[in-house]
C-alpha cells in the first residue's frame, strides 16, 4: 500500500496503541520496537512499512503458523504475543528520538512488565536498548538481568534499514527466543 506523502507528514508524533492479549490471557513474549515509524503511525499497524522484516521473521522463526500482515496484528494475541514500543511517538527515523525519550520509555516498559507480566520481553534494537537502559555493552541475545518479572531478550532491529541482518539470520535470532519461550518458566 502506497501512502500519500501528506499522510506520512501528518503521522509525525502520533502514537500507536499496544497490541496485548486481554487481561488474564497468557502473554508469553512482548515484542518491543524502538518507536513507530511514520508509515506505521499513518496506517495504525506496527511494523507496517514495506520492507520491514518483523512479520516474515516472526513466521519463519515459528512464532506464527503463517505470515501475518500488519493489518492482522491483533491475531498475535491468540499466540500469546504482544507489541509495544520503547518510545511512543512516531518519527521518520529512530535517530530523531532523544536519549531522555528512550530512558522514559524504559521506565514505561518496566511498569508495563509489572502490570502485564509477560514471560519474555524482546527489545528489537540493541542500540536503542543500550541507551534506554544504560547498558552500553549489551549484545543481541538473552540478558542476565530481568525486566521486572520478565526475562529480557534483545533482538536485532527488523527494519529494512538494518541491512547487515539478512532475513535468514534475523529469523534465526527470533527462533532462539521462541525455543527459550517454549521451554517452561522464564525464571
Amino acid at each position: 500500500m502506497k501512502l500519500d506523502p501528506d499522510a506520512l507528514t501528518a503521522a509525525r508524533d502520533r502514537t500507536l496503541p499496544d497490541v496485548l492479549p486481554a487481561l488474564g490471557e497468557p502473554l508469553h513474549v512482548l515484542f518491543c520496537g524502538i518507536n513507530p515509524g511514520l508509515y506505521s503511525a499513518a496506517t495504525g499497524w506496527h511494523f507496517a512499512r514495506p520492507g520491514n522484516r518483523f512479520w516474515p521473521a516472526l513466521h519463519l522463526s515459528g512464532f506464527t503458523d503463517r505470515q501475518l500482515r500488519p493489518a492482522e496484528q491483533a491475531e498475535l494475541t491468540r499466540y500469546g504475543l504482544g507489541i509495544t514500543n520503547i518510545a511512543p511517538r512516531a518519527t521518520a527515523q529512530a535517530a530523531e528520538l532523544t536519549a531522555a525519550e528512550l530512558r522514559d520509555g524504559a521506565v514505561r516498559l518496566r511498569a508495563l512488565a509489572e502490570a502485564r507480566r509477560p514471560r519474555f520481553i524482546a527489545v528489537l534494537g540493541v542500540t536503542a536498548y543500550r541507551t534506554a537502559f544504560a547498558r552500553p555493552k549489551a549484545v543481541v541475545g538473552p540478558q542476565d538481568e530481568p525486566l521486572g518479572p520478565a526475562r529480557l531478550w534483545i533482538l536485532p532491529n527488523p527494519s529494512g534499514l538494518n541491512a547487515h541482518w539478512l532475513l535468514p539470520a534475523l529469523a534465526s535470532a527470533f527462533a532462539e527466543l521462541r525455543e527459550a519461550a517454549k521451554d517452561g518458566p522464564a525464571q
